[in-house]
Formats: structure tokens, C-alpha cells, sequence
């Protein structure tokens, strides 16, 4: 059986980011893991709302088919303070573990925890050990974080591949429609209608309906789907 883990800083970026490849993914007979690194807990958010995000994140997952949903409880925003040797072995550990065939990353944008996960990725998926088993590394855009980058002082989220949702697009909605305490109001960035719109727009440059975007980091060769 094919897998891929799916790396997400914080409950909802999975969704934001790579919501309807996780449906297309699973629906395939992928095995389909995600891994959440940081959480809305203490000492910037109470109890109840870390508790009540994993809820949503649990149930936004049943949506999309994810045959596994693994919580680190670091605290958001956080993440920059912890020992770098530590971050980097517990992602490195992760991808032992599950030894995927694709690995989604978060691109390296605006927020900082985003980047502290894309580099401790990048750390754990280089091509040596089970490294080498990977058949693609992609990193997947966040609305409302990856688009707020400074034009031409930051990096900037340029895709190399398209994935069709066409299919999978009302799934995917449906799945962020659970995190309640996420969802913007619209005009909002993380609305429902600024997901669809963002899907609308990557599909209309890869000539499908809808689909989501990647930044190809690596790749074998080989076909993933």
C-alpha cells in the first residue's frame, strides 16, 4: 500500500493546504497520515480550545479519509524556542515510522512556526536513509499565510504542480467547514468562498475546475497517483 504524510504546524493547514489530495489520495487506497505539530494550547490559548480544535481537526480528517491523525501538542507559536536537534528529530521520527511515499510539507511563508516545520522537513527528508524512499516532497499553500509574504524579500509561493479536485472539491470544503473556530466570514481569507475562489483560480491554470497547488521540491521520477 502507497502512503503519504501530510505535515501540518498547526490543525486546519492539512485541510487549507492539501484538503482535497488527501480525499483524491485516500479514495485511490493511499494510506493517508497526518501529523500535526503545534496546537491552539497554553499558554496563548486555553484548554478548552486546544481540546475543542483537535475535535474539529479529527473530524475534518474522517471527512478526507485520513487513515491516521498524530498530535505533538507543542504550543503555537512556540515552536522557534524549541531546541532545534529536538524538532528535528521528532519530524525525522514521524517519517521513520510511516516510511511514505509522498510527503507534503508547509511552504515557507509568512508564519514562523510554518517555517520551523518546513525546515525541520527539509532536514528529515533528505535523500539518505528513509529519505530515499520518498517519491516526492511537495510543499502546499496555506490562505491567509503564504500570500502574505513580502514580494520580492521573502520566498514566494510559485507552483510546479497541479492536482485535480474537481471531484474532491465539495469534500474538502465540507472538511473545513468543521473547524468552526477557524472559518473567516467572507471576505475573510479563511473563508469557505476564499478556499473554493483560491481552488477555482489553480484550476483555471491547469485547465481543470478546481485544484490545489504544490512547490515540487523532489521528485523521482516515478508516478505518484
Amino acid at each position: 500500500m502507497r502512503k503519504a504524510l501530510i505535515i501540518a504546524p498547526h490543525p486546519d493547514d492539512e485541510t487549507l493546504g492539501a484538503g482535497g489530495t488527501i480525499r483524491k489520495l485516500a479514495d485511490a487506497g493511499w494510506q493517508v497520515n497526518v501529523l500535526t505539530v503545534a496546537a491552539h494550547m497554553p499558554p496563548l490559548y486555553s484548554k478548552d480550545v486546544h481540546e475543542g480544535t483537535v475535535r474539529e481537526a479529527r473530524a475534518a480528517h474522517e471527512v478526507l479519509g485520513v487513515t491516521e491523525s498524530t498530535f505533538l501538542d507543542n504550543p503555537a507559536l512556540s515552536l522557534s524556542t524549541m531546541p532545534l536537534a529536538q524538532l528535528n528529530h521528532t519530524i525525522h521520527e514521524e517519517i521513520t515510522r510511516i516510511v511514505p511515499d509522498a510527503l507534503f510539507i508547509p511552504f515557507y511563508d509568512r508564519h514562523i512556526d510554518h517555517r520551523c516545520v518546513f525546515d525541520a522537513c527539509m532536514v528529515a527528508a533528505r535523500p539518505v536513509g528513509v529519505g530515499r524512499h520518498l517519491k516526492i516532497v511537495a510543499a502546499y499553500e496555506t490562505i491567509s499565510e503564504t500570500h502574505w509574504t513580502a514580494p520580492g524579500v521573502e520566498p514566494q509561493f510559485a507552483p510546479t504542480l497541479f492536482i485535480d479536485i474537481t471531484g474532491e472539491i465539495d469534500a474538502k470544503l465540507d472538511a473545513m467547514s468543521r473547524f468552526e473556530s477557524q472559518i473567516h466570514p467572507f471576505p475573510g481569507a479563511r473563508s469557505l468562498e476564499a478556499l473554493k475562489g483560491l481552488a477555482t483560480f489553480r484550476g483555471s491554470q491547469s485547465g481543470h475546475a478546481y485544484a490545489e497547488a504544490f512547490h515540487v521540491i523532489r521528485m523521482n521520477g516515478e508516478l505518484f497517483l
